[in-house]
């Protein structure tokens, strides 16, 4: 896939490891836009971000006179500034089914992933979240015998949220059966493979695993 640069004055605030900063930047890379990307460390947040910013937290897209937070907003707003190539489907029934689906992983992956990589919980409570994950991942296999991405024939929003999931799933120690999980492990490569998921990766993304 080539990337076509576009012309921008952007500075996005991201997180080098966390994958709500990692969304993001795929949908950044496959836009092709040229953006100052400011890497925040957690324990020494730059001044300005909390102007930016009410809740002081990334990721956060400055673009302008305009100030965007919580990267489904953000992504939502790429792909309207930036049309091409599009990551949401062109008809409205379509593009609210990609809503909800992102929606549902939110609601059930995403609170296993963040408390599993925080790694704050008790022990037997971080083991029936990775289970809970595993599980929830797992049912989502079979999907991928009929089609090449997320519930559609074409990479979407969709995809940029599930795809730093799974790039994570060996630093939250999960591991998929390989012939039960294959057409999602394959899925997972197609992913991997994108030339706009690999310019998306920062060096501390690419330390947390080895590809599937």
């Amino acid at each position: 896939m080539g990337v076509v640069t576009k012309r921008s004055s952007m500075t996005f605030f991201s997180s080098p490891e966390d994958h709500y900063s990692h969304r993001v930047r795929i949908v950044l890379a496959e836009k092709g836009v040229t953006v100052d990307i400011v890497d925040v460390d957690s324990n020494n947040k730059p001044e300005d971000l909390a102007s930016l910013n009410p809740y002081n937290e990334v990721p956060t897209l400055v673009d302008r006179e305009l100030t965007l937070y919580q990267s489904t907003v953000i992504m939502e707003y790429l792909d309207e500034r930036f049309p091409h190539p599009p990551l949401l489907p062109v008809y409205p029934v379509a593009r609210a089914q990609s809503r909800l689906l992102i929606h549902r992983i939110e609601r059930d992956w995403c609170a296993h992933v963040d408390a599993i990589l925080a790694g704050e919980e008790k022990e037997a409570s971080l083991n029936k979240r990775r289970k809970e994950l595993r599980e929830a991942i797992l049912a989502c296999a079979p999907i991928f015998s009929e089609l090449p991405f997320f519930m559609s024939e074409e990479f979407t929003l969709v995809d940029c949220v599930v795809g730093p999931i799974l790039w994570r799933l060996p630093a939250m120690g999960i591991e998929l059966p390989a012939k039960q999980a294959k057409p999602l492990l394959d899925y997972a490569e197609r992913l991997f493979d994108r030339d706009a998921f690999q310019a998306s990766l920062t060096d501390a993304e690419r330390e947390l695993r080895n590809p599937l």
